[in-house]
């Protein structure tokens, strides 16, 4: 749908992150505007908490695969734009790992004409490659796909293997005041990997990818930006995926020297551990005893699912519960700037192989703001901060010039999710409207139901 939103009179618990307030509300919308926002106190609040109906901003990310063009099989930008609607999002950015890359102001322009023939309001921003190709050899022409409109540049799904070529694209794209959003990785410690190493792989016979892996490409691309920043102020890092508590930690102190580096984790690292692979089904956080160590999946009744399940081989892999635990506590502390879905549609070609020959990716637009409220339920993340995480956090990175920060502003078109918590629904293929049907959440109830999304006052979803 895509109908102008109008007369619609909305009440439930409010989260504005612009404003830092949430509490009772009552919303109208009238004509694609937000018109009205009434706090509500005292006998005019009654019944409403923040375990009922959510009133919250469109959600925002920054770090999406719609594989068009190259592999419309697994997702076009249409049905991409459907799956974002589904699950509360109103602007989402593409990653550049398609075919043809995103190398050229010509395929930014092919992309966003798909995304205007969809009908659909959501909006769709687009990264572009930093490298041509994403071979790591030769620069992309950065300033023409800034002229096009991008929001950023990245290698996303390899790394940019030459410390001089990052160096390089840090000040070029940093004059251009746009940031390099960065897949950290050392391929000469991840090659041919299938798991975290670790005490699950090597019990499943996988060939672990050491933290390290990732961990020294945080700390080179770290120091890189320190030396350039010193030259060219407006140059941005963005670590993106971050999985690891060892690279949270160097994110962390640089930061504290003023740095400036942002990351985002996903919601698969964080509430996912690689128990899953084996067949665990428990969220993260609750594979971790007391004093903190990861419990042993084998001796306590963890596994209830079959082994290898292929749609948890992601790129960087699953990691240990302590690690997964790290990364939701960095969301929560602000050490992780957002949450990004790294929505990584495939077919089921290409996914029901054997697990070390599955291509990498999970399917998460739909199930990203569900996964969020369980850890909210847990206690482990305060509401107020996942909607900052999933709104304002990537709004800021992505940059006001192409996304407002996002809010319940009176007099703008209304950008906003309604949700209901009291509801559940039950992962199917059927269920989700991205192509890709990648996720080892299906057949799982999971609670919390979009029921309305609203993209620049205009319905993107509605359940009714």
């Amino acid at each position: 749908m895509s109908d102008v939103a109008s007369d619609l009179v909305l009440r439930g618990w409010a989260v504005d992150p612009a404003a830092g307030r949430e509490g009772p509300a009552e919303l109208a919308v009238r004509d694609g505007l937000l018109e009205r926002v009434t706090w509500l106190a005292g006998a005019d609040a009654d019944g409403i908490d923040d375990q009922g109906t959510l009133i919250l901003p469109g959600l925002v990310d920054l770090h999406v695969h719609f594989r068009e063009p190259g592999n419309e099989d697994a997702e076009t930008v249409a049905s991409g734009q459907a799956a974002a609607a589904h699950g509360g999002f109103t602007t989402v950015a593409v990653m550049p790992n398609t075919t043809p890359a995103i190398d050229d102001p010509g395929t930014v322009l092919r992309i966003r004409a798909a995304a205007a023939a969809s009908g659909s309001p959501v909006r769709v921003l687009v990264h572009g490659d930093v490298t041509m190709g994403r071979a790591g050899e030769t620069l992309a022409p950065l300033g023409e796909l800034a002229d096009a409109g991008v929001a950023g540049f990245s290698d996303d799904g390899t790394p940019v293997h030459a410390a001089g070529i990052l160096r390089n694209a840090l000040a070029y794209a940093g004059s251009l005041g746009l940031p390099i959003i960065d897949h950290p990785e050392d391929p000469s410690q991840t090659k041919g990997a299938e798991a975290s190493e670790g005490y699950v792989a090597s019990v499943l016979g996988l060939k672990g990818w050491p933290v390290s892996g990732e961990v020294a490409a945080v700390a080179r691309a770290i120091a890189l930006l320190a030396d350039v920043v010193a030259d060219v102020p407006g140059a941005r890092l963005h670590l993106t995926h971050v999985s690891t508590a060892g690279s949270l930690a160097h994110v962390r102190a640089a930061k504290a020297a003023g740095l400036p580096v942002t990351c985002d984790v996903t919601p698969h690292h964080v509430a996912f551990a690689d128990e899953w692979i084996a067949g665990a089904r428990r969220w993260a956080w609750e594979a971790v005893d007391g004093d903190g160590a990861a419990r042993d999946p084998w001796t306590d009744g963890a596994l209830v699912a079959p082994p290898f399940d292929t749609s948890l081989r992601v790129n960087p892999p699953l990691r240990s519960p302590v690690d997964a635990v790290a990364c939701l506590a960095a969301l929560a502390d602000g050490t992780a700037d957002a949450l990004a879905t790294d929505h990584a549609p495939h077919t089921e070609v290409d996914k029901h192989v054997e697990f070390g020959w599955a291509i990498n990716g999970i399917s998460g637009l739909e199930t990203a703001l569900p996964i969020m409220l369980a850890a909210v339920d847990a206690g482990r993340l305060p509401l107020a901060r996942a909607v900052e995480a999933m709104t304002a956090g990537p709004a800021r990175i992505l940059g006001a010039s192409r996304v407002a920060a996002p809010g319940l502003r009176e007099g703008e078109p209304a950008d906003l999710v309604v949700v209901d918590r009291t509801a559940a629904w039950t992962v199917t293929p059927a269920s989700l409207r991205s192509r890709g049907k990648n996720t080892p959440l299906l057949g799982r109830e999971l609670r919390g139901v979009v029921r309305l999304t609203l993209a620049g006052g205009r319905v993107a979803y509605s359940a009714d």
